[in-house]
């Protein structure tokens, strides 16, 4: 346990130091929605209607931008064979490293995301909805998504494919998570949604840092 909660404060560090990047994601987030209303019109009923979509598909392309951080970096100085060499289970470092990534990218767009909420004219009684749908669906889009960065390792445009890899398995996610406001205008009930949302991260933490693991071992062969 030691070297796993090590990796994630290695990693939160590095992640300070260059608050650049983590801002850079945040502030991708924020204009992504702040324009959506020029661009479609300020209806506030339209906006109420698409606004949870639209934060979703925001946060979605915020997470799938800062994918070349999970492990370019290690890559490149060494520190992915370190990884390897290591006493911990390279499973459980991916984890660890996943971990690190949600707390820089996840939790910040989830934690601004009910400020958000108001430039598409949410109710705020749909905030803590939107809120909870990201904090269950967020892991996932980061579990997910280190299948893609530990795939293109190496590749001359690694953020590209690992778009192109990731982007239609966060499919469900963003049904689920968009899905749980459709049921509610509807007159339903969004638990099932959550309830789906929360089985796809459950999924993800089971299978992706295995995955993620064996591509790994292959870029290092």
């Amino acid at each position: 346990m030691g070297g796993f909660i090590g990796l994630i404060r290695h990693d939160l560090r590095v992640a300070m130091r260059q608050g650049g990047e983590v801002g850079l994601v945040v502030g991708f987030f924020v204009l992504a929605v702040v324009l959506f209303p020029f661009g479609v019109g300020p209806e506030p009923e339209m906006l109420q209607r698409i606004g949870p979509g639209v934060i979703w598909v925001a946060a979605l392309l915020a997470v799938v931008s800062s994918l070349d951080r999970l492990f370019a970096v290690d890559y490149a100085d060494g520190g992915l064979d370190l990884m390897v060499l290591s006493a911990l289970p390279l499973e459980a470092g991916v984890i660890a490293k996943c971990i690190a990534h949600w707390l820089t990218t996840g939790l910040p767009l989830t934690v601004i995301s009910p400020l958000l909420a108001v430039i598409v004219n949410m109710r705020p009684s749909d905030m803590p909805l939107l809120a909870l749908s990201l904090l269950i669906g967020t892991p996932a889009l980061t579990l997910v998504g280190a299948i893609g960065g530990a795939l293109t390792l190496g590749a001359r445009r690694p953020g590209v494919l690992s778009a192109l890899l990731v982007l239609p398995l966060y499919v469900p996610p963003l049904i689920f998570g968009a899905g749980a406001f459709a049921a509610r205008i509807g007159g339903g009930g969004s638990t099932a949604h959550l309830l789906l949302l929360g089985g796809f991260s459950l999924a993800a933490a089971a299978l992706a840092p295995w995955a993620a693991a064996a591509a790994l071992r292959d870029a290092l062969e």
